[in-house]
């Protein structure tokens, strides 16, 4: 993608004013559809681009943002960031790092061309609703949809960097509602890939409607201490909540947990956690971060022992250390933290041993956010699944109450898979992990 004509004006001006500045451009196309009793109920098209300017001069940063390009909003762009920069308190660990780099992500991989036309994803937002009302349970697809999307991403600096990624993202997703004899249940399943040709609806109608309606004959199990597994994206999200403990930006402002714990024991050594940007198959994919730095695996932790925290340039001079490539802004954003593709080592356990004996599987946990606390680790979510033997199914459970604390969690591995899942959004890649002594309500 070429170069915008404005980039060099822009960062020129900011050059004259005796300070240093990186440009974030964040540019989107997408698609969506949704069908409804037959219908196409949505078709909704958008372009949208913005720009972000975070500005550095005597120590202080000033962050503005525009939607236009001409001469005045770039100018207007630059003062408004010095304005911004006047009234900020300042602090030497902020810099604009010296750069002068090129970064250009693959588009033939990551942004192929698109191989469905629109009637085509009609037609397959169509069937996808007309596909689940066929299960005699289903009722109706309250939240469905089709869409395609190509985001891009242009990073550009006074330090001399030029980065440059594209991705092309089609989706599919349903929540089936089922009902009968006046109790009702949902199940959501979704996909993701780089073209609309290779998403799979069959398979993603079947696990949605059979899961539904499996759900309105569950019940709670007795209240206890369970083993428990938690489903392949139920497991990504409990993750998810307490990315907080990675954060070396948390750990800056003393709200992390794990802030002097690097080089200690967190969990059971049958954990091993990495962040692995270059996955290709990911859609976490990252060439380079926030601040143009090419990315790099990272070891978090190595069987329980905490190696490093994830940095940007800011929380890296704090703790003079050296940035692992983990910023993270939008444009209209300050600089933060953030993992790109977690990847957690596969284990020695054979399916038949992670299922072994009595276990519950939770495939779907409700109020993940609303019922965590990130800093002390307590947790306490509503809960679906199945209780099970040795592999098998034995009954539906719903209606029940999963509490505990998750760093407590990561020392009471009893298991770890051998083969290892992305989640439905293909973001991060996990076997999964059977847990001991979970609290359970029922």
């Amino acid at each position: 993608m070429p170069r915008p004509n404005y980039i060099d004006t822009l960062l020129q001006q900011v050059t004259d004013a005796g300070a240093t500045a990186d440009v974030l451009i964040d540019e989107q196309t997408s698609l969506s559809l949704k069908a409804r009793d037959g219908q196409l109920e949505e078709q909704a098209v958008s372009d949208t681009r913005l720009i972000g300017l975070r500005l550095i001069k005597d120590q202080k940063v000033g962050l503005a943002f525009s939607e236009a390009t001409d001469a005045d909003a770039i100018s207007h762009l630059v003062e408004q960031a010095l304005l911004n920069a006047r009234f900020a308190k300042a602090d030497k660990h902020q810099r604009i790092l010296d750069n002068p780099t090129e970064l250009h992500s693959d588009d033939a991989l990551l942004c192929p061309p698109s191989d469905l036309g629109d009637a085509e994803r009609i037609e397959l937002a169509l069937q996808l609703e007309r596909a689940c009302l066929e299960y005699p349970s289903i009722k109706s697809l309250p939240y469905n949809g089709v869409s395609e999307s190509i985001r891009t991403r242009q990073l550009y600096s006074t330090g001399g960097l030029s980065a440059q990624t594209r991705q092309r993202v089609n989706a599919l997703y349903a929540y089936a509602l089922a009902e009968r004899d006046e109790t009702t249940a949902m199940a959501f399943k979704g996909q993701v890939a780089r073209t609309g040709g290779q998403l799979r609806l069959n398979p993603l109608v079947h696990d949605a409607c059979t899961e539904a309606e499996r759900m309105l004959t569950g019940s709670p199990v007795k209240s206890g201490y369970y083993s428990v597994i938690f489903e392949r994206d139920a497991q990504q999200s409990l993750f998810d909540v307490f990315s907080l403990c990675l954060s070396g930006k948390s750990a800056m402002e003393g709200v992390n947990p794990w802030r002097d714990k690097v080089g200690q024991s967190v969990a059971s050594t049958l954990l091993t956690l990495t962040d692995q940007p270059l996955l290709k198959e990911g859609f976490g994919y990252q060439l380079f971060d926030a601040e143009g730095i090419a990315c790099q695996p990272t070891n978090i932790i190595t069987e329980g022992r905490l190696e490093s925290l994830l940095h940007n340039s800011l929380t890296a001079n704090y703790f003079n250390l050296t940035t692992t490539g983990h910023a993270q802004r939008s444009p209209k954003s300050a600089l933060g933290v953030g993992a790109h593709q977690l990847h957690i080592a596969p284990g020695k356990a054979s399916h038949s041993d992670l299922t072994s004996g009595d276990y519950l599987e939770l495939t779907d946990l409700q109020g993940t956010h609303s019922g965590a606390n990130a800093l002390s680790g307590e947790f306490s979510f509503g809960a679906s699944g199945y209780l099970c033997r040795n592999g098998e199914r034995l009954q539906p459970v719903r209606g029940i109450t999963v509490a505990g604390n998750f760093y407590q969690m990561l020392n009471r591995i009893e298991a770890v898979g051998d083969e290892v899942l992305w989640d439905w959004q293909c973001g991060d890649l996990m076997p999964l992990l059977r847990f001991g002594d979970v609290v359970i309500s029922g």
